[in-house]
């Protein structure tokens, strides 16, 4: 979508008018339009991004390879700082409670019923606790950058009968995810979500909550536009490219 004249990569250009029109579309981009009212913060963020990517004099070119090996690295630091605001004890493990509390962040949840989830993680590893690492951590959000799938898998699972235990979605993160989850950071999420404590997991809640922690609470429910959006595209590649979508 950003390689507006097909060449492979894309400059900084191509980056920049695209990058705008997609800002448009969400309701956290849409505040940061006008810098008379937020400042230059947005702004001071966009240039090193840009400098990141495109160089000092923003001649150069950003591949797709240069690109998902920063999504890494930054999905692996924000987890890493969301990791130590619980602060490790000195084998680097965080407890059960403060997993829990970290999946459940945008859960959406009333007061009440995220007290009472917590409270259940806490009496249950509160004598036998091993806490958790942030190889685990980082493993189990690799499951979640895989949740669709996951959800899928799980849905025919229950569709064909089946129980979705704790062997169950271990095989899941294997198979879908390409993940080896820890079996103790399992059974802290069965604990989480196992209301009635049958050793069965509601594929449903657990991968509705999943989704909202994936997003951070940075978007929520609303027309995104998408039509709009893609009538803005054509008519930035147009004007970029005009004998390629002369429509």
């Amino acid at each position: 979508m950003f390689d507006l004249n097909g060449d492979g990569d894309v400059d900084c250009e191509e980056f920049e008018k695209v990058a705008a029109l997609i800002r448009q579309q969400s309701s956290i981009g849409s505040r940061h339009r006008d810098h008379a009212n937020t400042g230059n913060t947005f702004k001071g963020i966009n240039s090193a991004l840009t400098t990141y990517f495109f160089g000092s004099k923003l001649n150069e070119k950003l591949t797709i390879e240069k690109f998902l090996d920063f999504q890494q690295q930054l999905q692996k630091e924000i987890l890493s700082l969301e990791f130590q605001r619980k602060q490790p004890d000195e084998n680097g493990r965080i407890t059960e409670a403060d997993f829990a509390e970290l999946l459940l962040a945008y859960a959406g949840y009333p007061a009440k019923k995220k007290a009472r989830m917590l409270k259940r993680v806490k009496k249950s590893f509160r004598d036998h606790g091993v806490g958790i690492t942030k190889d685990d951590y980082l493993k189990f959000f690799h499951l979640l950058n895989n949740i669709n799938d996951v959800d899928t898998a799980l849905t025919f699972y229950h569709i064909a009968g089946a129980s979705i235990d704790q062997p169950t979605l271990r095989h899941v993160a294997r198979t879908v995810a390409h993940v080896d989850l820890d079996p103790h950071v399992i059974n802290v999420v069965f604990t989480i979500f196992d209301e009635n404590m049958d050793g069965q997991l509601s594929n449903r809640e657990f991968v509705a909550v999943m989704k909202n922690r994936l997003l951070r609470g940075l978007e929520k429910p609303k027309d995104t536009g998408f039509v709009k959006l893609m009538h803005s595209l054509i008519k930035c590649a147009r004007d970029t490219k005009p004998a390629l979508l002369d429509f």
